[in-house]
């Protein structure tokens, strides 16, 4: 059943369904966080542990944007910043706190914990910047395909988001710190392996978009949406 975004915004009632979206959305985000401290190793490419993890934020947005439309993705992608605001700033203020006599893990709490003003930024921008270009591409395939071939799309929306969200988040954070070469083989690396994510977890993407749109009765699209990201109450 295709309705319109107007149609579906129409009422504050969320399903459980969409809660449970946008829980797994927000709990990919903020661990994506967390881990990408790590640094590993995977078939020859240096990247942040948090690749394990991250690109499922994607995959969950692209669910979001396909079942109940832009609109809605566009809200929880701002609930998901300020989750992710919340949390950070918590495990600043907590670090900031003096430690107990009896604690000796201090030092690894901020080597672990301790986030730079320049990656915080570069992150919370390539988040931003990659989730809604993601979204915006896909509801426009969406309507220009007319619902078809749904593994074009969302490989087609990562590829652009993902890129997008490796070149502002790696340019923003190591620019000067690291050479150009550098630079541009972190960006294509982590833009190939979230991408080949992507790629690989599509039949998933079709099991649960497909398991949505069956219970939730609903299929969004995004004719007479305006697709600024700040119109959050629109």
């Amino acid at each position: 059943m295709q309705i319109s975004a107007t149609t579906q915004t129409s009422t504050n009632r969320y399903s459980s369904w969409f809660l449970i979206v946008t829980a797994v959305f927000i709990t990919c985000l903020i661990t994506a966080n967390i881990t990408a401290v790590k640094l590993v190793e995977v078939f020859g490419m240096v990247l942040p542990a948090a690749v394990i993890i991250f690109p499922i934020s994607y995959i969950f947005g692209d669910v979001l944007t396909e079942v109940y439309g832009y609109r809605q993705a566009r809200r929880v992608i701002w609930l998901g910043f300020f989750c992710n605001l919340l949390a950070v700033v918590t495990i600043w203020v907590a670090g900031l706190l003096p430690p107990a006599g009896i604690w000796d893990g201090q030092p690894a709490y901020e080597r672990i914990l301790g986030y730079t003003p320049r990656i915080l930024v570069a992150s919370f921008l390539a988040y931003l910047v990659g989730e809604f270009v993601n979204s915006f591409v896909l509801a426009r395939l969406k309507i220009a395909t007319r619902g078809r071939w749904l593994w074009m799309r969302t490989i087609s929306s990562t590829l652009i988001g993902q890129g997008l969200d490796s070149l502002v988040f790696i340019t923003l954070a190591f620019w000067g710190a690291i050479p150009a070469a550098g630079l541009l083989s972190a960006i294509i690396a982590q833009w190939l392996f979230k991408s080949v994510y992507e790629i690989v977890a599509t039949p998933f993407t079709y099991a649960v978009v497909n398991t949505l749109k069956r219970r939730e009765g609903t299929d969004v699209y995004d004719h007479d949406t305006r697709f600024n990201p700040f119109l959050v109450n629109d």
